[in-house]
């Protein structure tokens, strides 16, 4: 392939998962900014929020390089239908994986707001919060990762390309809106708020 060549299959693959990325970035923004109320009623969640996204990103980005190496590597099919366990203990451990790093930073968050003086939400109504919100968000990231990948595999993409700007994106839109739904239904649950 000449430069050129390349150059085009590199845009032609990456700008349209690019371009969602950006406008994904803004909707989840705009979720976030509307969540004013749920950060007043949550002492400490705003803390919570930049480690939740992350860890969306990480562990579901990670998710899709395993199920892109094992496409390249012929140990998985991109086929949903004719999956074999593979496949299936990898979303399972993603999620489980999702939901530890969750726990762990409702934990690391409180601890670290009481060091510091702050007065946090009790830890239950945090921990609650992120469970409830990784438990939700890794359900849904886990199924548009596989579709994604397997759909653009299928269709001659390089899944690499795809994997970082489009599990980054939802991992954004899907984390903020059911970290929104979690917050209303701990609050709801407890009677806070």
């Amino acid at each position: 392939m000449t430069i050129r060549e390349v150059v085009g299959t590199a845009y032609r693959e990456g700008l349209p998962a690019l371009a969602a990325s950006a406008v994904g970035g803004l909707l989840a923004g705009v979720v976030l900014g509307g969540m004013r109320a749920e950060f007043q009623a949550v002492p400490g969640l705003l803390v919570l929020v930049p480690a939740l996204l992350a860890t969306r990103g990480n562990v579901y980005g990670s998710l899709g390089a395993r199920l892109a190496t094992g496409l390249h590597q012929g140990l998985v099919t991109a086929n949903i239908r004719e999956a074999d366990n593979r496949l299936y203990r990898a979303v399972v451990a993603a999620v489980s994986n999702g939901l530890i790093a969750s726990v762990f930073a409702a934990v690391l968050a409180f601890v670290a707001l009481t060091v510091l003086g702050d007065s946090p939400a009790p830890l239950g109504t945090l921990v609650g919060i992120a469970l409830l919100a990784g438990l939700l968000s890794g359900v849904v990231l886990s199924a548009t990762v596989v579709v994604v990948v397997f759909a653009g595999y299928r269709r001659g993409y390089n899944p690499d390309t795809l994997v970082g700007p489009i599990v980054t994106t939802a991992g954004d839109v899907f984390g903020v809106a059911f970290l929104l739904l979690a917050v209303r239904i701990v609050l709801a649950i407890t009677g806070v708020g």
